[in-house]
Order: C-alpha cells, then sequence, then structure tokens
C-alpha cells in the first residue's frame, strides 16, 4: 500500500511557506514562481495556518479586498488539517473529500516535513495504475506485449 512517504520521495519534501505579515500579493508571487497552490503560514517556528489559491478567491478575490496591502494573517486558514508520512494515499485522499480541502500538511514528530496536494496523490496513483497494467498485460500476453 503506497504511502505520503512515497510521494514525497518523489516530489521532494521541501515545503514552500509565507510569513503571516507578508501580503496576500507577495504570496501569490511565491505560489507562481514556486508553481504551487499553497503556503504553510509560519510565524517564527511555528505554523499558524495555511494559505491556498481557494482562500484568495474566497477571501481576497469575492471579499472585494487589494491584495498589495491586505496581509496573509488575514485571509489565511489557521486550520490545519495534516498527515503523517505513513499515511495510505487511500486515507489522504478520504481526508481530502471528507474536509473538503486540496492541500495536506505533512507532519513528522513536531515539523512539517512535506505537502502534498490532490494532483500529487492522484498522479501517484495512476502511475501505480499504469504499472499495473503492463504488469498484467505482459501476463496475459506472456511477454509479447504491443506485438
Amino acid at each position: 500500500m503506497a504511502r505520503v512517504t512515497d510521494i514525497l520521495q518523489i516530489k521532494g519534501a521541501h515545503v514552500h511557506s509565507i510569513s503571516p505579515d507578508a501580503t496576500v500579493y507577495h504570496a501569490i508571487e511565491k505560489m507562481v514562481e514556486y508553481n504551487v497552490g499553497a503556503l504553510i503560514v509560519k510565524e517564527g517556528r511555528g505554523i499558524i495556518g495555511i494559505f491556498t489559491e481557494r482562500d484568495h478567491l474566497r477571501r481576497v478575490t469575492l471579499g472585494d479586498r487589494d491584495p498589495r496591502t491586505t496581509q496573509v494573517r488575514e485571509v489565511m486558514t489557521p486550520r490545519l488539517v495534516c498527515v503523517e508520512p505513513v499515511t495510505s494515499i487511500e486515507d489522504c485522499m478520504a481526508v481530502m473529500t471528507r474536509e473538503r480541502i486540496r492541500h495536506l500538511p505533512v507532519v513528522g514528530g513536531e515539523e512539517v516535513v512535506g505537502l502534498v496536494s490532490i494532483g500529487d496523490l492522484v498522479k501517484h496513483v495512476s502511475t501505480e495504475q499504469q504499472v499495473e497494467i503492463r504488469y498484467l498485460t505482459e501476463f496475459i500476453t506472456g511477454g509479447r506485449a504491443g506485438t
């Protein structure tokens, strides 16, 4: 059974973060630069929330706020839903579905050791299925797949 650790080994465990005092505009710049949909909000060494594309749309754009003056702390999601590195991919998908979220910080001990998105999970499952289909095709055809 695939686990979050498997995804982090492939995609890397670097977690992009931002200060709660930064402007939303700066947060969006970072998200675009790193091609990510969420940033962990850190104050000192502590994690106080997450800022996502959805936060921007719902609380800045629809809230008619100026991203150049609005601070991340004003519009971030303070309630973090996290998983551990040993959490299964299936459990992550269930958590995301139940909580209606698209990003899960991965916590090992007391530190965030990664961040997985629904896209990461779907990509991993899809790759696993392709490998399984290839294996079964070769088994059925006696190793003559594609001939």
